[in-house]
């Protein structure tokens, strides 16, 4: 194992590193540390929680120089605004000796603000992808002068369909400039991004996003519905001393509100998803992560990069519909070479999705036996009458915050579909005219016909 003094980094960085008691380098850092210092194309592939933030920032505050340009030198892509907060305070934690500036955009906030911010001169921005594109138009940023772009969980930025906002934005960068992909996953899509505009790259894979991590123990429970779901996190989570720091991952908002109406641990218990305000959102997790709230309900929202420490138990009340993003939601837990435990309640209609989880892991989750005091409830959600709920989401597509979403869009499906709008569809059911004028056309034609 490497240690940071064998990297010969700079004084001002090893003296923080050191600050931060940080000795040794975990596989992911030895590895892309001096491809990226030489200025190569890199593509890394590892699982959430082995240090891949440390693994593209240590190289690049090594090799950043001191400039007055007002321009940013290096780019940083994320798919979440919570993910924007946390680099950047990376970036923070690792520069006290360093005269870096760096600034975090995203959707939700002031965009004058953020354009004030931007006009006094920066070295390093980190954004969501939107935002960045928004400033850009807006000609509040000029992104000629970057040098190094990083796009971090490149992976789930390309399920939640920011294909077209990272294709539009490297439009605007210059051709000349380094490529630094962070994935957990090698999906088609990340293959074909990688083939399409980085050349050369060195190729790292630390650990397959398929492979179940050593210190996290995986178990499952066979439930019929929502509310003995419910029942049976109550039963669970009356454990405080086991159950000390618990996540729950549901697949929707309105699932996520339903739950926490459903739990009985009332102050000790908060929710989180795209939509609620970004304020309460960090006011959430920042107590979660000081021990404030002890069970924190989430959809996929914070299932990728966000580093909370020390987290007990991930419980994934739903059944990921995506094999890889179950790995996210388990990698929460047994970081830092902590032990984890990770439990999946899945109904009858979630076997295919949970033998899908299985056969990615190369891992038969263990079975427990359904406890006998546990009441099983024969009330149904609306959403357990229909089919099986397949969408999870990201970000609230009808607020003016970042959009993301789960599903693949139509340009990323092999077989590509015309979508009717709301309008269209209306029109053709119905057969009405919608709009006044089509109302007015319609009555010239009538009279027309009548003369």
């Amino acid at each position: 194992m490497k240690t940071f003094e064998q990297f010969k980094i700079k004084k001002q960085l090893f003296n923080a590193l050191n600050d931060l008691g940080f000795v040794n380098a975990t596989p992911i850092q030895q590895e892309s540390y001096s491809p990226i210092l030489a200025g190569s194309d890199f593509v890394g592939i590892a699982q959430t929680g082995t240090g891949k933030t440390i693994a593209f920032l240590l190289p690049i505050l090594q090799d950043l120089k001191y400039s007055e340009e007002l321009n940013p030198r290096v780019l940083v892509l994320v798919p979440t605004r919570e993910l924007v907060v946390q680099i950047v305070e990376e970036i923070e934690k690792l520069t006290p000796y360093i005269n870096v500036r760096v600034l975090g955009v995203f959707g939700g906030t002031k965009i004058n603000r953020q354009k004030q911010a931007i006009s006094e001169g920066l070295d390093i921005i980190v954004s969501t992808p939107r935002r960045l594109y928004d400033l850009a138009l807006a000609n509040s940023i000029k992104l000629k002068a970057i040098k190094k772009l990083v796009i971090d969980e490149v992976d789930i930025m390309l399920d939640f369909g920011y294909k077209t906002q990272i294709k539009n934005i490297l439009e605007l960068l210059p051709t000349k400039r380094q490529n630094i992909l962070f994935s957990a996953t090698m999906t088609t899509y990340v293959d074909k991004l990688i083939d399409d505009f980085l050349i050369n790259p060195v190729k790292k894979t630390i650990s397959l996003s398929g492979t179940p991590l050593e210190t996290i123990s995986q178990e499952a429970y066979t439930v019929p519905n929502f509310y003995t779901k419910s029942n049976l996190l109550n039963h669970l989570l009356k454990d405080k001393e086991e159950y000390s720091k618990v996540l729950v991952f549901v697949a929707t908002k309105l699932r996520a509100d339903r739950l926490f109406q459903t739990l009985d641990f009332e102050s000790e218990q908060a929710v989180i998803h795209a939509g609620k305000e970004q304020n309460q959102r960090t006011r959430t997790i920042e107590n979660f992560t000081n021990g404030t709230t002890r069970i924190l309900i989430a959809t996929d929202v914070i299932s990728r990069g966000i580093d909370i420490d020390k987290i007990s138990t991930v419980i994934c009340f739903d059944t990921s519909f995506y094999p890889e993003n179950h790995m996210h939601r388990i990698g929460r837990t047994g970081r830092a070479e902590n032990q984890g435990r990770a439990i999946l309640f899945y109904s009858e209609k979630e076997i295919p999705l949970k033998d899908a989880i299985e056969d990615l892991m190369k891992y038969k989750i263990p079975l427990k036996e359904f406890p006998n005091e546990v009441e099983v409830s024969s009330e149904l959600t609306p959403e357990e009458i229909g089919p099986l709920f397949l969408e999870q989401e990201e970000e609230d597509t009808s607020s003016k915050e970042e959009t993301a979403f789960h599903e693949k869009s139509a340009k990323n499906s092999k077989e590509k579909v015309k979508k009717k709008s709301h309008k269209q569809t209306l029109k053709e059911r119905f057969k009405k005219p919608l709009r006044r004028g089509d109302k007015i056309q319609n009555q010239r034609k009538k009279k027309k016909k009548k003369r």
